[in-house]
């Protein structure tokens, strides 16, 4: 862990100067990257290294807004340059904690009590630390509990954190504006509600409560009484994060099984609670002793509204038959295809959207899949980062569902997250199969 953060910017003033500093530090590498380049020394993979290494670095201290964004950056490779997402990957459990007495002082505020007077043992060492807050480790009467304490001032800065952060990221990173406003839209709407720990309890009970007979997923209990706003108490589950338990070289054999209780956990939400956990990063995952998944943050949910669920069952349906009526009409429901649209725009998402949804739907439109190909993974980003430079596909009437950006996003933290694992395992109870038709 790396040496405690003493403060963090609160003030708006205090936040601008952070992320100005780390501006002028990014001009100072171009101006060095172009000075090198005049003596052939220069690789746009040494810029990029250097300016994620100082991006990191600001968002790391001001914690929140800036540090959220990168931490669902480092989930999407096919917008970033390696060197950024391999930087903002730290996000995820890896940031550098604040120090104990701002930490203790939170505490109070929301509990009524310093951490000394009701936990016999508690760490003033962060066990874990990452965009929204940290975690220490307490005991009362011999039982241990985990206890995340937000960062100061998180909730408060959050929208205009995400006004500072989105132009620079815009130029830093070369994106169109249009590629950046659905991250930047999620950030500030899910951020807000990250920052409410009370409602991130109700949403951990409402998943528990109807998860808890799912095999091999286990959840930690809360504790309300040593909880608020902007703390947290919940047991303790011993075990390894994930991403630290796939570098131990666990068997095929383990590998499958934590990739089965994963997708397993996500379908059932999906399927049958049609309310899901939206946020699938490693850090959010323990693997236990015994072999179990243990899911440990809910701040980030996402209901999935009746009708939107209906038409994309139907998409699923009908994916082996692109060329139906329903399945036209499912992209309809969906916001996918506009009949009402210019002849030369529905041709051209007629011509494109069925092969990437071949690509992006295949693990679900059959009954098994094995996530290790990596070879899959790059059809996918070369198929995207192809679609995203056709001048033709920009300014297009029909742009989806706004339900896609979280359901697109959790499937593909989760392709990923089953990518990392090398997992095989059984897809099997994504579809609801169409009945056959009867015969005349």
């Amino acid at each position: 862990m790396k040496k405690n953060q003493d403060k963090i910017a609160v003030s708006k003033l205090g936040r601008a100067s952070k992320l100005a500093n780390a501006g002028a530090k990014v001009g100072s590498n171009y101006i060095k990257h172009y000075a090198k380049r005049l003596v052939n020394k220069g690789s746009k993979e040494e810029l990029d290294q250097d300016n994620a290494k100082d991006v990191y670095k600001a968002f790391s201290e001001l914690k929140g807004g800036p540090l959220k964004m990168a931490q669902m950056l480092s989930l999407g490779d096919q917008l970033l340059p390696k060197a950024y997402t391999d930087q903002f990957a730290q996000a995820q459990n890896k940031v550098t904690p604040l120090s104990y007495p701002l930490i203790r002082k939170t505490f109070k505020k929301e509990v009524g009590q310093y951490p000394e007077d009701i936990f016999k043992r508690f760490t003033k060492q962060a066990v874990n630390a990452a965009s929204i807050g940290q975690v220490h480790k307490g005991s009362i009467n011999g039982k241990d509990y985990a206890i995340k304490l937000q960062y100061p001032g998180v909730a408060d800065s959050l929208k205009s954190d995400i006004n500072m952060v989105a132009p620079m990221a815009i130029k830093m990173f070369g994106l169109k504006k249009s590629e950046v406003a659905p991250y930047m839209e999620e950030v500030e709407s899910k951020l807000l509600e990250e920052t409410n720990y009370e409602q991130e309890m109700s949403n951990s009970h409402r998943i528990i409560s109807q998860c808890g007979s799912l095999k091999n997923v286990v959840f930690p209990e809360f504790m309300p009484k040593l909880s608020g706003k902007r703390v947290i108490t919940m047991s303790w589950i011993d075990g390894q994060g994930l991403a630290d338990w796939i570098k131990t070289d666990p068997s095929q054999k383990q590998l499958n099984k934590m990739g089965q209780a994963l997708w397993d956990f996500y379908q059932y939400q999906i399927h049958e609670l049609r309310f899901m956990h939206a946020d699938p990063h490693p850090g959010n995952f323990i693997v236990t002793p015994k072999g179990d998944l243990g899911v440990i943050d809910f701040g980030c949910i996402k209901e999935i509204p009746s009708d939107f669920y209906k038409s994309y069952i139907k998409l699923l349906q009908y994916g082996n038959e692109m060329g139906s009526k329903e399945f036209r009409s499912a992209l309809i429901e969906l916001g996918l295809y506009n009949p009402s649209a210019p002849s030369k725009e529905r041709q051209l998402i007629l011509s494109t959207f069925p092969e990437m949804f071949e690509l992006v739907g295949r693990p679900l439109l059959q009954d098994s899949f094995d996530f290790s190909s990596d070879d899959y993974f790059k059809e996918i980003y070369q198929k995207g980062e192809a679609l995203s430079r056709n001048s033709d596909m920009r300014g297009l009437s029909a742009q989806g569902s706004k339900h896609f950006i979280y359901f697109n996003r959790t499937y593909f933290g989760l392709y990923q997250l089953l990518n990392q694992l090398k997992a095989n395992i059984n897809t099997s109870n994504v579809v609801m199969k169409r009945p056959l038709k009867k015969s005349a």
